[in-house]
């Protein structure tokens, strides 16, 4: 059943297009990833279904409610987890919770009750007297999952949960977060790390200059590139000899199937090891020094730069 429906969604800032044309509709109960370098119009997606901002030209509906035109009713159904930290320092992670509880329309035992609950979702009831300023950089990434979960929403949204905190953090996010989807909560959720949303997601949406460029399970993805393993060759010198490389590969590969970025040569192959010996030898007679081979096999990382031809991270 679909829980929300997104239609030919555009956002123009003056000249610039960031959005083209996105669109793809999210079942309820599931975990969709959406992944995307950095500019490639992905917060700017969430932002319109949030409600922040109002598209161009396209339709968000979310049970039934045209997102665009009455932003405030689909709100109620909604948590979100921003990217920064959106948190009053100096009070107590329970005054955090119950000032944003407020916000929701919860008052006297209900919103205690609900703050004691979000409180042990998060891992954080023995901390719930001390101030937020006193607690790590995950620690406070936990109270901003609990401001957004208070009100029970049917879609929860996490931009990038889990940058810059500690791995004990990041694994106490990660299983909270599974266990909220586990339980029925539609949950949006980015990251720059590939790991989390293979973990987590069992949809993956790719966007890149504004478009969505691939969306499905991670094995339908996989059969995208045909699962073909990725070899990784690190070459000295890569950028200088880079014309030699590519025109020496051509001569035995796709275009589609070799890219060399900075000093990174990657060829997509579905058994490596039956050309990797030519392969070396190829490179090596543009008098290019190879320095380290990987061969790694096909995951969400080898589809994603396969189709966008960047890494995650540029």
């Amino acid at each position: 059943m679909d829980l929300m429906t997104v239609c030919d969604l555009r956002k123009s800032f003056g000249q610039f297009e960031a959005v083209k044309g996105v669109s793809f509709t999210l079942n309820k109960g599931e975990s969709f990833g959406l992944l995307g370098p950095n500019g490639a119009g992905k917060s700017t997606t969430i932002n319109m279904i949030t409600g922040l901002f109002k598209p161009t030209s396209g339709s968000i509906v979310l049970k039934g409610i045209d997102v665009v035109k009455t932003p405030k009713q689909a709100q109620k159904w909604i948590g979100v987890v921003p990217q920064e930290i959106a948190l009053y320092q100096e009070m107590s992670a329970r005054e955090n919770l119950k000032f944003w509880g407020r916000l929701y329309n919860l008052s006297g035992m209900e919103l205690n009750k609900k703050v004691d609950e979000v409180l042990e979702i998060i891992g954080l009831t023995d901390r719930a007297k001390d101030k937020v300023e006193t607690f790590s950089g995950g620690m406070k990434r936990r109270v901003n999952i609990g401001a957004a979960i208070l009100h029970n929403p049917e879609l929860l949204i996490m931009d990038e949960p889990t940058v810059g905190i500690d791995p004990q953090s990041r694994n106490h996010i990660l299983e909270t977060v599974k266990r909220l989807n586990e339980e029925g909560m539609t949950i949006i959720y980015t990251s720059h790390y590939m790991e989390e949303v293979e973990y987590l997601c069992e949809r993956i949406g790719i966007i890149d200059h504004g478009e969505v460029i691939a969306i499905g399970t991670l094995k339908e993805l996989r059969e995208k590139i045909e699962d073909r393993s990725r070899m990784k060759l690190t070459i000295d010198g890569a950028k200088a000899h880079s014309n030699k490389i590519s025109a020496v590969l051509a001569k035995s590969f796709s275009e589609k199937e070799f890219q060399i970025q900075d000093n990174q040569l990657t060829v997509f192959q579905k058994e490596p090891q039956l050309v990797l010996g030519e392969l070396v030898s190829s490179v090596t007679e543009t008098g290019a020094r190879i320095t380290s081979v990987d061969i790694i096999e096909p995951n969400l990382e080898s589809v994603f730069l396969h189709l966008t031809g960047r890494n995650l991270r540029d």
